[in-house]
């Protein structure tokens, strides 16, 4: 008599991945009674998959009844197939999740300037922990004027970058980091050190130095009040002229904590000139999938939330 040919055409569908999960299960407990412990679903629910997946193979695969459990010859075939089948499939999940474990590959980062005195260490410590997660992921910094960085984000020069958020741009996905505050000062040498509360007009009888990149209209207005005589495209370029002792101006209060400390510097009226500026972490939407940006991006989301 010849051998009825099986009905299994086509992939195997996740389904059938379960199906023979659980006739695994029934052969290596002996039946269907012991399997329904082991697999926690239902006696009745046992023998529906053993009836689903005979159908689907179109083979016999076990006797059961008063006589008890037994396999069909072409039951034990199906089983060490069955072994094989599942054991690649774990060692698949297993190579997969390895490479989710072990990162490999590059991450090109823009950052604006002087964050890195920022006590929220939320960048410096996300890259920690990506390195940890691949010890061969290669980071490349770039620092860049925030304007630069959207674009090199946007063409695909830059995975992510850190920037002011000043605007948002509709092809940018945005991740908030954490909010750099900025106070108002002068240097040691200047006429103000040690001047009491400052009215606006006090302030606009000195030189101020004023940023030449881009500023909300809030920060923009705090600036109009000041006697613009210098200008500097970069926080460094302001403290150079405040510490000459002849210029006030804005500096975020990490940056300037340093000369503060030391009696070079100190801010004006701080309860009054001050404002805060938001950085977010920016990506590119619809970027091809990255295994080490989003690794990144994960340790950041975990810092911020922690």
């Amino acid at each position: 008599m010849s051998r009825r040919k099986a009905a299994l055409s086509g992939q195997v569908s996740d389904a059938d991945l379960r199906l023979l999960r659980i006739y695994r299960k029934v052969v290596e407990c002996g039946g269907f009674s012991a399997a329904e412990v082991e697999l926690n679903i239902s006696r009745a629910a046992i023998s529906m998959a053993m009836n689903d997946l005979e159908t689907r193979l179109g083979l016999r695969l076990c006797q059961r009844g008063r006589s008890g459990f037994s396999l069909t010859d072409e039951g034990a075939e199906v089983y060490e197939a069955a072994q094989r089948l599942l054991a690649a499939v774990e060692g698949f999940r297993t190579r997969v999740n390895g490479l989710h474990a072990w990162l490999k590959g590059e991450l090109n980062i823009g950052i604006t300037d002087n964050l890195v005195t920022m006590p929220e260490m939320h960048i410096t410590h996300a890259l920690s922990a990506l390195k940890e997660r691949g010890p061969e992921v290669h980071i490349h910094i770039r620092m860049m004027p925030p304007s630069e960085i959207e674009l090199a984000v946007l063409d695909g020069r830059l995975h992510t970058g850190v920037i002011p958020a000043l605007k948002t741009l509709a092809g940018l996905n945005y991740l908030s980091l954490y909010e750099e505050h900025s106070q108002l000062y002068c240097a040691a040498e200047h006429p103000l050190f040690t001047a009491d509360a400052l009215t606006e007009q006090q302030l606009a009888e000195h030189d101020a130095v004023v940023p030449a990149y881009a500023q909300t209209p809030e920060v923009k207005a705090l600036h109009e009040p000041l006697k613009a005589a210098a200008s500097a495209t970069d926080r460094e370029g302001i403290a150079f002229l405040i510490l000459s002792g002849r210029y006030i101006g804005y500096l975020p209060t990490h940056y300037a904590e340093r000369w503060v400390r030391d009696g070079r510097m100190r801010p004006l009226h701080p309860e009054r000139w001050h404002y805060l500026t938001r950085y977010c972490a920016i990506t590119r939407k619809g970027a091809p999938p990255n295994l080490v940006m989003e690794g990144y991006l994960e340790e950041l989301q975990r810092l911020i939330t922690a």
